[in-house]
């Protein structure tokens, strides 16, 4: 690909010139509806379920949840592994090779998704048990699962889908397809629970019709590409595209499996140390279970921010314009920061009345869980370094970075520190270690991240002197 061809391209697209504060809002604002939407289902559920059915029922969740994450982690592999190839070859001009990660992708999320729903539903019951669940949950947890499990085929493709929309510049469209499907599951929740008294597997129904809705969505939009156009060779597995696909994925997606490891982890140091409590080892299940997904409404935002950046910094980075990578980047952190800060507010201030949203407790359910809100949450006000700066180095193909940056928090201090921390500290232990996790987590992502951004700094003014 000649340069020639490359500024040609550039001047014809939008990424290649629009301001970049306009280009982020308007990719951002998608991005955060489409995470707020797989949020959404979650918490629906955790609502509904918590009113009508109780304690139980909302630990129940909890235990699923793993399963939730590693579909989000399948998704992100493949969604934004083609979607940033595909941005990085149409910013440099080459519409083939383009279209060929996006059909590879297709078919990948598809395969991924019926293998998860067939081990899952093979090995529903010692899987289940593994996640932590106690004698009281399991019976919960396999009637939610055991359905939801029909709908992983569906997310993953939707999920994967909407970010090759993203990338085609159809923010609007991806927007849709995800909001159609949260809207369709919020509104059978009360119906197949309370109406019908469907329990826990009305909820799940809810959940899969809304998931299979939003991919027959997204499954139109894949005939009618704006910059592309999709053959029957596109749709040819190669081994090469695989391997880019993978591994420009790999961030993303590790963040998404660091988050399902350390939460099997936590759910069984909650349990364990929970029992040997005040608190008994189901009020911890519960209660962390409703904390992860209320902060997972925040880092939605987060998250949708730094996948906002994608397709702009993707495509100028292809094109080199390094001072629109970097001018995008900063302004993605400073929007990080905003919203960390207001949920540290929020998390602080309201906690107590963020889980009664829940559902009701015993006086036991109530102070342990403001007291984990309170310490677990303490440093939420950095915890928008992290994301953004992990799909930044994805993002302009540093794909080694953007693992570890994705891994820092979750894998490399979370992990250790809930682990070894509760032996001499109890049930506490797993609270004292959310804060010290994210701060360190921050200090190594901002080393990395300064160092890159003097580096494009220097070749933008290489290429001002040529």
């Amino acid at each position: 690909m000649n340069n020639q061809s490359a500024t040609m391209n550039t001047k014809d697209n939008p990424l290649g010139y629009k301001k970049e504060s306009t280009l982020l809002v308007g990719f951002a604002i998608p991005c955060i509806i489409s995470m707020l939407v797989t949020a959404l289902y979650n918490i629906v559920d955790q609502i509904f379920i918590g009113q009508g059915i109780g304690m139980l029922g909302n630990a129940a969740t909890n235990i699923a949840f793993p399963l939730s994450t590693t579909c989000t982690a399948i998704s992100l592999l493949l969604g934004i592994g083609s979607a940033t190839n595909f941005s990085l070859y149409l910013g440099a001009g080459e519409k083939n090779e383009s279209e060929k990660y996006a059909g590879n992708g297709i078919v990948l999320m598809a395969l991924f998704g019926i293998f998860l729903f067939l081990v899952t539903t093979i090995f529903l019951t010692p899987m289940l048990k593994f996640f932590g669940a106690t004698n009281d949950v399991l019976p919960y947890a396999k009637a939610y699962t055991r359905i939801t499990a029909f709908g992983f085929p569906f997310l993953i493709a939707n999920t994967g889908m909407s970010k090759l929309i993203l990338a085609d510049g159809s923010p609007r469209y991806s927007m849709i397809s995800m909001l159609a499907g949260a809207i369709v599951n919020t509104i059978l929740d009360p119906l197949f629970i309370f109406v019908f008294n469907m329990g826990m597997t009305g909820a799940a129904l809810a959940t899969i019709t809304g998931q299979i809705i939003s991919f027959s969505i997204s499954l139109r939009y894949m005939f009618h590409f704006k910059t592309i156009k999709l053959s029957r060779e596109s749709f040819i597995v190669s081994a090469a595209h695989c391997k880019k696909i993978f591994i420009l994925g790999a961030s993303a997606c590790f963040n998404q499996i660091a988050m399902t490891v350390v939460q099997i982890v936590m759910n069984n140091t909650l349990s364990h140390y929970g029992a040997q409590s005040i608190y008994g080892g189901d009020i911890p299940l519960a209660c962390a279970g409703i904390i992860t997904k209320v902060n997972m409404i925040f880092m939605s935002f987060v998250i949708g921010i730094s996948q906002g950046t994608q397709p702009v910094i993707g495509f100028n980075y292809g094109a080199k314009k390094y001072a629109r990578v970097g001018k995008t980047y900063l302004l993605a952190l400073g929007a990080a920061s905003a919203l960390s800060l207001i949920a540290f507010a929020c998390f602080q201030i309201f906690p107590r009345q963020i889980i009664s949203i829940f559902g009701n407790g015993s006086d036991l359910y109530f102070k342990f869980s403001e007291r984990y809100f309170r310490i677990y949450m303490f440093l939420t006000i950095v915890n928008g370094i992290q994301p953004v700066t992990s799909n930044f180095f994805n993002s302009i193909g540093k794909s080694q970075l953007g693992v570890f940056m994705s891994l820092t928090r979750q894998i490399i201090f979370l992990l250790p520190l809930i682990i070894i921390f509760p032996i001499f500290m109890g049930i506490d232990g797993v609270m004292y270690a959310g804060p010290i996790a994210d701060a360190a987590a921050a200090i190594v992502c901002g080393y990395f991240t300064i160092r890159e951004l003097k580096e494009l700094k220097k070749l933008e003014n290489d290429i001002t002197k040529c």
